[in-house]
C-alpha cells in the first residue's frame, strides 16, 4: 500500500485475539460499520512482526492469549513501534489488567461487553488522534535540481540524514541533461542515484540550458510540491553563474512559497557570494553520497567537479563550521514555524556563521577552531549547513 492510499483510507486496524469468534465479530464491526481495513490474527508473535514492518493506524489486542499475553504484546509494541496506537480489550476486566495496560501506555482499555456503538466510536477516536499526531510529526523533504546530479552533489548527504530519521525524501530534476549526453542514459543514472538515496524521483523534461524562471518551470515544481507536500525544501542558490540554476531557484521560490523551511545548496558553479549559515554533518553519509554521485558514470570523465576527492575535500572544508569531520553547507531562505513544528532549523540542522567564526579567530590570535561555531539543536540529528 502506498502512503497516499493509506492516508485516504479510513484506516488499517490489526486485531489480535485467539478467540476466532471474537476476531470475526470485531473484523465485521470495524470493517462493515467503521469502514476500516481490518486484519485479524490469533498469534501475537505474528501481530508483533506485522506491526513492526507494515503501516497501521491501530492495534486492538485481547489480554489473555497463549504464548504471549496482550500486555506483553503491548510492551513489545512500545519498543518496536512506539508511536503506534494500541487499544487493549478484554472480556475479564480487572483492576490489575487496567493498571498494567495504562502503565505500559495503552491508548485505551476496553471491555468486550461494551456496546457496539461505544466500541466503534472509541476506536475511531483513537485512530483519528493517532493520525493527527502522525501528521504533526511528519517530515517530507523535496530537493529540486535543474539537471541530473545537481541535487546529489549539493545535498545528498543531508538527504541521507533525513532518510535515517525516517523522513520521506523526494528529488525533482527539471531536465534530463541533454547537453551533457544521452537523455535516456542520464535519466537511468538519475533513477539509480535516487535508489541509492532511498528517494522518490520526479524527472521532468524541460530544455537543458533554457530553463526559465516562470512557466513552465513554476508549474512543473508546483505539481510536485502539491503531490509531495514537503515540509522542507532544498534547491539551488541564487548565487550561481549557471542560468538554469538561478532560474530554478527563482521558480522554486514562487512554487514553494507555502513551504516554511527552504535551504539552498552549493553547486560547482556557485559564486563567492554563496554564504551558508546551516551545516549538516555527514560523517556517516559521505560514502552514501559518493555512491549516489558515482551513479552518473557518463559524466565522471568529463566533469572534474564530480571527482570523489573534490567532493570529499569540499565536505571536509565545510566541517569547520559543523560538529564532525565532513559537512554540507546551505544558505537559509526561511525557517518559519508550522503547526506541530517549532521555528528554527530543519531537523538535524546546526546553525553557524563563517563570518562570526572568522572574527572570533582573529580576536583569539588567529586560532580558528570549529568549536567556535554556535550549534542549534533541531529535530533531525547531525544536519548542518
Amino acid at each position: 500500500m502506498h502512503a497516499s492510499d493509506h492516508d485516504q483510507a479510513a484506516g488499517r486496524i490489526l486485531v489480535v485475539d485467539d478467540d476466532r469468534v471474537t476476531g470475526r465479530f470485531l473484523t465485521q464491526l470495524l470493517g462493515d460499520r467503521g469502514g476500516f481495513e481490518v486484519i485479524c490474527t490469533t498469534d501475537p508473535a505474528i501481530a508483533l512482526r506485522r506491526a513492526s514492518t507494515e503501516t497501521w493506524d491501530l492495534v486492538l489486542t485481547d489480554v489473555e492469549m497463549p504464548g504471549m499475553s496482550g500486555l506483553e504484546l503491548l510492551q513489545a509494541l512500545r519498543r518496536a513501534a512506539p508511536d503506534l496506537p494500541v487499544v487493549v480489550i478484554t472480556g475479564h476486566a480487572t483492576l490489575d489488567y487496567a493498571v498494567s495496560a495504562l502503565r505500559d501506555h495503552a491508548d485505551e482499555f476496553l471491555q468486550k461487553s461494551m456496546s457496539k456503538d461505544l466500541l466503534l466510536s472509541t476506536v475511531s477516536a483513537v485512530v483519528a488522534k493517532g493520525r493527527a499526531a502522525r501528521l504533526a510529526r511528519r517530515q517530507a523533504v523535496l530537493a529540486i535540481g535543474a539537471h541530473p546530479d545537481d541535487v546529489e552533489i549539493g545535498a545528498a548527504g543531508a538527504l541521507l540524514v533525513h532518510r535515517s530519521m525516517g523522513h520521506e525524501v523526494s528529488i525533482l530534476t527539471l531536465s534530463r541533461g541533454a547537453r551533457g549526453g544521452s537523455q535516456a542514459t542520464r535519466a537511468a543514472e538519475s533513477e539509480e542515484a535516487a535508489r541509492a538515496l532511498g528517494a522518490t524521483l520526479f524527472l521532468d523534461d524541460l530544455k537543458d540550458t533554457h530553463i526559465g524562471e516562470g512557466d513552465p518551470t513554476i508549474g512543473a515544481i508546483g505539481r510536485v510540491v502539491e503531490s509531495v507536500r514537503p515540509t522542507v525544501i532544498y534547491t539551488h542558490s541564487p548565487h550561481d553563474v549557471h542560468q538554469d540554476h538561478r532560474n530554478a531557484h527563482r521558480a522554486a521560490m514562487v512554487a514553494a512559497r507555502g513551504v516554511n523551511r527552504v535551504y539552498c545548496f552549493q553547486s560547482p558553479s556557485a559564486t563567492v557570494d554563496f554564504r551558508p549559515t546551516r551545516f549538516v554533518t555527514i560523517d556517516d553519509q559521505l560514502e552514501g553520497k559518493l555512491q549516489a554521485i558515482q551513479a552518473f558514470a557518463s559524466q565522471a570523465e568529463i566533469r572534474r567537479y564530480m571527482e570523489p576527492d573534490l567532493i570529499e575535500s569540499t565536505a571536509r572544508y565545510w566541517s569547520r563550521f559543523g560538529d564532525g569531520r565532513y559537512a554540507e553547507a546551505f544558505e537559509v531562505i526561511r525557517e518559519a514555524s508550522t503547526e506541530g513544528q517549532p521555528a528554527g532549523p530543519a531537523p538535524g540542522m546546526a546553525a553557524a556563521s563563517p563570518e562570526s567564526e572568522a572574527d572570533a579567530a582573529t580576536a583569539a590570535g588567529g586560532r580558528a577552531e570549529s568549536g567556535g561555531a554556535m550549534h542549534v539543536t533541531s529535530e533531525v540529528s547531525h544536519v548542518a549547513r
